[in-house]
């Protein structure tokens, strides 16, 4: 369908970044896929080329260019290419990481750490979940206590994106051991610090070029100026950026499922058996059609929340909805994908087989989709409850 969520000035820089993946990261991804990590040259030559934090102000070096709709833009262009693994240092710092150090930093930390997210010498990671601790956040045991001018960090984290790669984690911590989510506040630690050291680069089933991490904090000493936000305002900052990650994982997702629709499209154009097309076949084309038509629906319900995003304002359990349609969608098309492959889908040499891998996290990170459910049925009884609304409809 003709979509009408972009401008002439969207498809030029569309254009731009579509070549840059060509050019940076398509040549090197089967390497970065074998290593486990991206090289961090072609993250500094993302940010040479404007394509970081687009959205930090002019005065810290940045293109003070907040339309989220350059940041969909390269999640829709790494998915095109097959290389989102590769990519996701780019989005993560983008869409995940940048809204904390933009939005809940003073002048002194903006000045600290804004210039380098620009350029790419800083990659930025957030370090939450933990072996214990996921969906949960107000179990987590991480601490930092106050000590004079300093806070003093002991804990382990783990699943860390950029884990290995990043210079600035964010770290969610306990300030007050004693509360439950009051109790939480976000600490930066920079890479190289005393005490902070990296664990096991973790194994994965997809997203293999994607760094990921486990991070161990043994009486890590930090300036007192490195929290942001406020202490014990971490878990309300947290459920404010949540809605941006979820809508940033949304359109990753309805993203893998266009080019997963195209590769299984022509794939079935060109293949016969008994006789004809496997594309001409009542079953495929029934199958294929279900498929297509929840895609159109799905990503113009995308498209008009990115929207709203930009005027600020979608809701989380709205970004939860999205989370869930596209994820479970995701999952739907790319495996009917692989069984209309037949034993080629199973081939890794094929672009549906690597998809495949790659999409049972999306419906786990950023929130399990349990939980994007259960955000959704809080609002059932107020959105649609007769009594909601005075009696019955």
């Amino acid at each position: 369908m003709n979509r009408e969520l972009y401008d002439e000035t969207h498809e030029d820089f569309r254009a731009s970044f579509r070549s840059f993946v060509a050019a940076e990261i398509l040549p090197h991804n089967e390497k970065w896929e074998e290593a486990g990590r991206v090289d961090r040259d072609m993250f500094r030559r993302a940010g040479e080329l404007g394509f970081l934090a687009m959205a930090v102000p002019e005065e810290y070096g940045g293109l003070d260019q907040a339309d989220f709709r350059f940041n969909a833009i390269i999640g829709e262009e790494l998915q095109r290419a097959g290389v989102i693994g590769s990519g996701m240092c780019i989005t993560l710092h983008n869409d995940v990481a940048l809204p904390y150090l933009m939005e809940e930093t003073n002048d002194e930390q903006r000045k600290r750490w804004l210039p380098g997210m620009v350029t790419g010498e800083l990659m930025a990671a957030i370090a939450m979940t933990e072996p214990g601790a996921g969906s949960d956040l107000a179990a987590i045991r991480t601490t930092a206590r106050r000590e004079g001018d300093e806070w003093v960090i002991n804990g382990a984290k783990t699943f860390v994106t950029n884990g290995l790669n990043a210079d600035l984690y964010i770290v969610v911590a306990k300030t007050d051991p004693t509360q439950r989510h009051k109790g939480i506040s976000l600490i930066v630690v920079e890479s190289g610090t005393p005490g902070f050291t990296h664990g096991r680069h973790l194994d994965k089933i997809g997203l293999r070029s994607q760094d990921t991490a486990e991070l161990f904090f043994d009486e890590v000493r930090v300036p007192a100026a490195n929290l942001i936000g406020g202490e014990g305002e971490g878990f309300k900052i947290l459920m404010r950026n949540l809605a941006q990650e979820r809508l940033g994982l949304s359109v990753s997702a309805i993203s893998a499922c266009r080019t997963a629709l195209a590769w299984t499209v022509d794939y079935c154009a060109e293949r016969s058996a008994f006789g004809q097309r496997v594309l001409d076949m009542q079953n495929t084309r029934f199958k294929l059609a279900e498929l297509a038509a929840r895609f159109d629906a799905v990503e113009m319900f995308l498209d008009q929340l990115i929207v709203k995003h930009n005027r600020g304002e979608v809701s989380g359990d709205q970004a939860a909805r999205a989370k869930l349609l596209t994820t479970e969608l995701q999952r739907d098309i790319v495996a009917q994908g692989l069984q209309f492959h037949g034993g080629y889908g199973f081939m890794r040499e094929y672009p549906i087989a690597r998809a495949y891998l790659d999409v049972p996290i999306q419906s786990i990170f950023g929130g399990t989709n349990e939980i994007m459910r259960e955000i959704i049925g809080r609002t059932l009884e107020s959105e649609y409850g007769w009594a909601a609304r005075g009696g019955r409809p």
